[in-house]
């Protein structure tokens, strides 16, 4: 039976408390308490007040509205008192806490707190200090969040060893479902939310990876857990025993309280008609109205790879309801986890789990005797080294929503049938170890027949492949402009591009030195090498007569034939209305690293240029220039004009581009470019790449640029980078292509396409551009229906409800006239790739999971461990999307280390000492005059980084 004792522990507080769990914080043996409590105050009501350290008593607002804010109790004798104020624990109204989740994430032995909020407060991660207090670190820890993040679970979701984080949200998975029901922040409130610190959140759950370096890499979509509807709890757990753990998802609200059809309709109507009669509608009648959709949950089985694939109807969790806490436990003692579900107005699932029956897999089962204090154990960590797997779970029974699991542990095992070793890490760091286990039995554990105590390893230092030497170095420094104030329906800015970058030897010294192009406003700045890889600036005057210049490429190359770097910097942005902003400018060097400008004014497109790639293309001694646009400025979609520049031997260039490239000018949105013999001819060709479009070869005859027919032509994509070497060493030119990745929302394929579709569409003399996505053999606007009518008032006179405007396809909005006069750019790849030369046809192989985290901006190809061939390193991010399409932020610099056989593995940060948080947009290997090498990166608003390469 149980007794009523919350008053005698001093836990009877009043609030609105959503969860609880468990746990021995401070390590004296007791059970200590978090108290997980929303905020008393409508959100609504709040403003998106900032007041984070403000605790919830200390508010000037009415006592109803003060509650508690979230607490932690420290067990002292079996009384709880609370030190939340001590230990650092946030207790303000502005938290809406949902899910809570203690586990150690650092692997101290110590156990953490994570704290998921909804609304618009961030969530917390408190890692514990080892002294009763905590630090909030989530910033540190993560690159984004979710917006309206619900239940939580932790637990080891690769077999790496370390602990992964998964969050549910509310985001509908499909499109009509998205039009009919989603409303996401605009731009300037997503902007205005960061400003007030409540960090980057996006609509969507999130799926963190651990990286093992206090780090995490967000990757629902890549691994397709992004969306499963109004979902609550989240829960990480082995369904089918296979050795890998799962995620099980309930979702469901009462009424669909968002439907945009009730919103924009119903709800006007009772506005209308209270202001008729006088009379307030009853809550009742305007939740009546609410329409009600039970929605099927999710059951994503593991794929490994970080790959899952819902599996919910062909296991039979598939039935529509409306649900919320899950428990999971092994209920009839057969070796796998049942599953208990709560629904709302409707009788509970309880799921009796067949995989014993229907699979070969195997199973372990732990059950523990904790102290006295602790009887259940919790906190106990089991690690089981299984061949070359370590499996890694931790006894914390609060997890997912409002739910409390099974106290005994169930492991699946797979195929293995013996257990190598078995280690049992109690909550006081004692330790029992066992050796050769069969596996399908019951292990009872005892703390009291520990028979030693676990101790971390000592820290040493290691020998890394690169280490980090920058010093302090100028920052590049972004203007503030926003791309969506004048396009309304891009997906991502382009504002936001630099910085421009060239590395080479100014002064003759040996050592390669570096230019770091500036925003507008701000000038671009010299980089003297000093040594060790340290850099000193170098005041350059003439570069400030452009200071208003956006300078988004730059090279260095001898132009007028006098043996030393010149440099050529190429102006952009996306900036309209900016006269004058899009010049072309040639320094000239006097050999001593000092900079004149060219008594030549450059020939300029007047677009957003993005490279400038020297070459000898003619063959007559000296260099000529080829620039490459990324877009018109203001007109995304539209295709900008290239130049090639023809050297006249004297620094003096000419345009020639119709008369020797006229080709050049189908190339699309030129993201990248570089010169390389593509067919063995012994003159280099050009390569490019473009956003819409497919990679290119001008091949070069000495003479002319011509297009070259390959089957690289069928390979329609978003490219950002490209790179050129010989990666299977048989003696020709092979492709390494950096394109969106994985991670993203909206991911093409063969079947559906994605598609960019560029017109007038409503004759008002702007240009617009609708992303569509083919669905079912219809293209489908990926657009919000308020989106899209914002921008096009022809559409909204047609009044369409949010649920009709999600079923149409794009011929069915605008007339035949329109859609058959329309620019229309497609993309069916966006994973990043290796193009392996087979005599002019190319073999077509993917970058690593790794790569396709985040998008590629550069790549570089350098032997890094000395064993004779090329690796790569690859690098990016892109944060300049639309709220509702999430960002890329998930790669933090990777190193592929290639096996000799163009088979390439990802090295972790640990080994490789490359991590580079932020928007890479170039890298660089340069040598000084001993033939040290070093990584230069480049990145957006930041300083470059600098490192070491083959550090060991």
């Amino acid at each position: 039976t149980f007794s009523e004792k919350a008053e005698e522990y001093n836990l009877a507080e009043t609030g609105f408390s959503t969860h609880a769990s468990f746990f021995d914080y401070d390590k004296d043996g007791d059970l200590d308490a978090y108290i997980l409590n929303n905020s008393n105050i409508p959100v609504t009501s709040l403003g998106y007040a900032e007041q984070r350290d403000l605790r919830a008593k200390n508010w000037n607002v009415p006592h109803a509205f003060k509650g508690v804010g979230d607490m932690l109790m420290r067990n002292d004798n079996g009384k709880f008192v609370d030190v939340s104020e001590d230990a650092g624990i946030y207790g303000s109204l502005i938290g809406f806490g949902l899910g809570i989740m203690i586990t150690d994430i650092n692997n101290d032995l110590y156990p953490d707190i994570y704290v998921s909020n909804d609304f618009y407060e961030r969530d917390y991660l408190y890692i514990n200090n080892q002294d009763g207090t905590f630090s909030e670190d989530i910033k540190n820890w993560t690159e984004h969040l979710c917006l309206s993040a619900m239940g939580i679970d932790v637990a080891d979701i690769n077999n790496d060893g370390l602990q992964d984080i998964f969050i549910t949200d509310m985001l509908p998975d499909g499109d009509e479902r998205v039009k009919s029901v989603m409303e996401f922040d605009g731009y300037n409130v997503f902007k205005l939310k960061q400003s007030k610190d409540f960090y980057q959140q996006y609509i969507q759950n999130t799926l963190q990876v651990n990286n093992g370096n206090g780090t995490f890499s967000e990757i629902a979509y890549y691994s397709d857990v992004s969306a499963t509807d109004w979902s609550w709890s989240g829960l990480m757990f082995d369904m089918d025993n296979d050795g890998y753990r799962d995620i099980f998802v309930t979702n469901g609200i009462n009424h669909d309280l968002t439907d945009l059809d009730f919103v924009d309709f119903f709800a006007n109507e009772i506005i209308q008609k209270m202001a008729v009669t006088g009379k307030k509608e009853s809550i009742d009648s305007i939740i009546a109205k609410m329409p009600v959709v039970p929605i099927p949950n999710y059951a994503f089985h593991n794929q490994k790879e970080l790959k899952f694939k819902n599996m919910a109807e062909e296991w039979g969790l598939g039935v529509p309801g409306l649900s919320n806490g899950a428990a999971y436990g092994d209920l009839d003692n057969d070796g796998d986890l049942d599953l208990v579900v709560n629904n709302v107005n409707m009788e509970s699932f309880i799921y009796r789990n067949n995989a014993n029956e229907l699979t070969d897999n195997n199973y372990i089962k732990f059950k523990f005797k904790g102290t006295q204090s602790n009887p259940f154990a919790i906190g106990t960590k089991v690690v089981l080294f299984v061949e070359d797997q370590e499996i890694m779970q931790e006894l914390i029974p609060s997890r997912g929503f409002q739910s409390s699991m099974s106290y005994d542990m169930v492991i699946g095992m797979g195929t293995h049938k013996k257990i190598d070793s078995i280690r049992v890490i109690w909550p006081d760091n004692r330790m029992t170890k066992i050796d050769s286990q069969d596996v399908n039995q019951v292990l009872n554990f005892d703390i009291e027949q520990a028979d030693s105590v676990f101790e971390l390893k000592p820290e040493t230092t290691k020998k890394t492949l690169f280490a980090e030497v920058s010093q302090d170095l100028p920052a590049h420094t972004e203007n503030a402009y926003n791309d969506f104030d004048i396009e309304g329906l891009i997906e991502k800015q382009l504002s936001q591009e630099g910085p421009a970058f060239a590395a080479g030897d100014i002064d003759g010294d040996g050592n390669d030195d570096l230019f770091l192009g500036g925003s507008a406003g701000k000038s671009g700045v010299l980089l003297k090498y000093q040594n060790e890889g340290e850099f000193k600036e170098v005041k350059i005057s003439v570069f400030d007569e452009f200071i208003y210049l956006e300078e988004t490429a730059a090279a260095f190359f001898d132009a007028d034939g006098d043996k030393d770097m010149d440099l050529l910097i190429a102006s952009g942005g996306n900036q309209v209305n900016q006269k004058g902003a899009f010049l072309n400018r040639l320094y000239l060097n006097d050999g001593m690293g000092n900079f004149e400008l060219s008594s030549q004014t450059l020939p300029s497109t007047n677009d957003n240029v993005s490279v400038v790639a020297p070459n000898d293309f003619d063959q007559d001694g000296d260099l000529d220039v080829f620039i490459g646009s990324r877009s018109v400025v203001g007109v995304y979609g539209i295709n900008p004009e290239h130049l090639m520049l023809e050297n006249l031997g004297n620094g003096e260039f000419k345009d020639v581009t119709e008369r020797v490239a006229f080709d050049i000018k189908d190339a699309g949105m030129i993201t990248d470019a570089l010169w390389k013999d593509a067919d063995s001819d012994g003159i280099d060709d050009l390569i490019t790449v473009s956003d819409w479009g497919t990679p290119k070869i001008f091949k070069n005859n000495g003479r002319r640029l011509s297009s070259m027919s390959t089957n690289l032509d069928e390979l329609h994509g978003w490219w950002l980078t490209l790179e050129a070497e010989d990666i299977d060493n048989d003696g020709d030119i092979d492709f390494i292509f950096g394109n969106q990745g994985e991670n993203i929302h909206y991911i093409p394929s063969e079947e559906n396409v994605m598609k960019l579709w560029v017109n007038d569409f409503d004759n008002n003399g702007t240009i617009e551009q609708i992303m569509t996505q083919t669905v079912d053999g219809k293209d489908k606007p990926l657009h919000q229906k308020k989106e899209i009518v914002n921008q096009m008032v022809s559409l909204k006179k047609r009044n369409l409800k949010a649920s009709e405007y999600a079923r149409k396809a794009i011929d069915e909005l605008f007339d035949e006239s329109i859609i058959n006069n329309t620019l229309v750019k497609k993309a069916k790849y966006s994973s990043s790739l290796i193009a392996i030369n087979n005599n002019g046809s190319y073999e077509f192989k993917k970058l690593p999971p790794r790569a396709q985290f985040s998008c590629v901006c550069d790549i570089s190809c350098v032997d890094v461990n000395n064993d004779g061939h090329k690796d790569l390193v690859v690098a990016g991010n892109n944060f300049e999307f639309k709220p509702q399409y999430s960002r890329l932020d998930a790669n933090y610099g990777t190193v592929l280390l290639n096996d000799g056989n163009s088979n390439f593995k990802w090295e972790n940060y640990d080994r490789s000492g490359f991590f580079v948080r932020g928007e890479v947009k170039h890298l660089d290997v340069i040598e000084d005059n001993q033939g040290n090498k070093f990584m230069v990166v480049a990145i957006n608003d930041q300083s470059p980084k600098v490192f070491s390469i083959d550090a060991r």
